[in-house]
């Protein structure tokens, strides 16, 4: 079976970990980021942290080092030579470029752990990514019921009550056991979609895991995880819905769906035609923008301050840009902004921190990713373009395919490498099957 299934659990119970020794409060966790910029004490890391970090570790780099042994030594094809050689490139142009020639250069032996990890993850065989898809959705799963435990035992350690631009005033944000109620969204909106495609056995848990998954993710109160969710449940409801659908409706036996499916577009069409002629669609829009959340909303929760100050150094280190060391504390502390912690775009925290090369090297990847996607989304029942959907959605206001170290920051992302080689390595299967010469018949002598 290998060590390689047991990296993504191990990775949630590290980061709930080290939520549950901090003894935070989610409330204040803007004034920790502020306190730390200042030089002062920001949260104190429990003492057993730095050893189960080192043990994460280990598993980590030898679960990596026996799945690419056990491929080569089995002289097993690669599953898709693209994805194992433009995660290569990413990995190159992104990490080590600006660890060796950016502005503000910096070595350390953590960036190899997610190319290792990576380059495992592009690795697997179908079963293999069967096995880790099944593993990360139990993880997730016992990840937000541990978070939903501590709600009344240690609330200010998982919800946050100082929020207030949530749909219900008053409501506290919850974060679980995650660095930030935007990542329990969207880890949450993920093991929906893993649940989606790989239920459980038994109906009553896929009852009870849905109805944990949904409240958690409006609990949460992440719109990036909303959307998000909503367009991955779209993607996923046409890849596997839509041939069966354009059959029934070219076929005569079921003449009522077509009918149905007529009678629906006409509806939408003249509910649509209402909106605009009777409500004064436009008018809202502009007032809705007029208000704080509007405002709010068009600066994107003001990242536009950060992408200012992003776009500033990608023009002062146009090549290689500034290095790792962008938007640590340090940095933080000289620009006055405590809680721009990254980019909060993917594109753009690149640019800065990676520069052209990285840039262009985050482009040919992403595109790379995505051609795959959508060549293996029936293979996956429509799990490789939820994914990709999802990371894509989530890069707007994220940095989800950052490859600095690991974490939960690499879980979505490294999933679906594990997914898209999965897919890849079930079609070479059969193909290889095929392709497997008959072997030849004595011949016959002649009586």
């Amino acid at each position: 079976m290998g060590l390689l299934p047991w990296v993504f659990p191990a990775m949630l119970v590290l980061a709930a970990l080290g939520i549950l020794l901090s003894g935070r409060d989610l409330a204040q966790a803007f004034m920790d980021l502020e306190r730390e910029t200042e030089g002062g004490a920001g949260l104190v890391r429990h003492p057993l942290m730095p050893w189960a970090q080192r043990g994460v570790s280990l598993l980590l780099v030898a679960a990596s080092i026996e799945r690419i042994a056990s491929h080569f030594m089995q002289r097993r094809p690669v599953p898709t030579p693209t994805l194992t050689w433009a995660f290569l490139a990413y990995w190159l142009t992104t990490v080590v470029t600006p660890a060796v020639f950016g502005a503000h250069p910096q070595i350390s032996h953590e960036y190899a752990y997610s190319m290792l990890f990576g380059l495992a993850a592009t690795l697997c065989a179908e079963a293999d990514s069967d096995r880790i898809v099944a593993w990360s959705r139990d993880a997730l799963f016992l990840y937000m019921l541990a978070g939903m435990a501590l709600v009344p035992v240690m609330p200010s350690l998982v919800l946050d009550t100082a929020y207030t631009q949530g749909l219900l005033p008053g409501l506290p944000r919850f974060g679980g056991l995650a660095s930030h109620p935007v990542m329990m969204g969207m880890l949450t909106q993920t093991a929906l979609l893993l649940l989606w495609t790989h239920p459980f056995g038994r109906r009553w848990l896929n009852v009870a895991a849905w109805t944990l998954g949904l409240g958690v993710l409006f609990l949460a109160q992440s719109k990036t995880a909303w959307v998000a969710f909503l367009l991955s449940a779209t993607l996923l409801v046409i890849v596997r819905r839509t041939p069966q659908a354009v059959q029934r409706l070219g076929d005569p036996r079921h003449n009522s769906f077509g009918v149905l499916a007529l009678f629906a577009c006409i509806a939408a069409v003249l509910a649509l035609l209402g909106a605009v002629l009777v409500v004064d669609v436009p008018g809202l829009v502009f007032d809705y923008f007029d208000t704080s959340e509007g405002a709010q909303l068009v600066s994107m929760t003001g990242r536009d301050r950060i992408w200012m100050v992003a776009m500033a150094e990608w023009h002062n280190y146009p090549v290689f840009g500034y290095g790792p060391q962008l938007w640590d504390a340090e940095y933080r502390q000289s620009i006055a902004m405590p809680n721009a912690t990254h980019g909060h775009n993917q594109f753009i925290d690149t640019l800065a921190r990676c520069g052209s090369v990285g840039a262009a090297g985050l482009v040919v990847y992403a595109l790379v990713l995505l051609v795959l996607s959508v060549r293996y989304a029936r293979a996956t029942r429509g799990l490789s373009v939820a994914i990709f959907a999802t990371l894509a959605l989530q890069s707007i206001s994220e940095i989800p395919l950052l490859l600095a170290g690991y974490g939960t920051d690499l879980f979505t992302h490294v999933l679906l490498l594990v997914v898209l080689a999965g897919a890849a390595a079930g079609r070479q299967r059969p193909a290889a099957a095929e392709a497997e010469p008959l072997a030849p018949r004595p011949l016959r002598s002649a009586p």
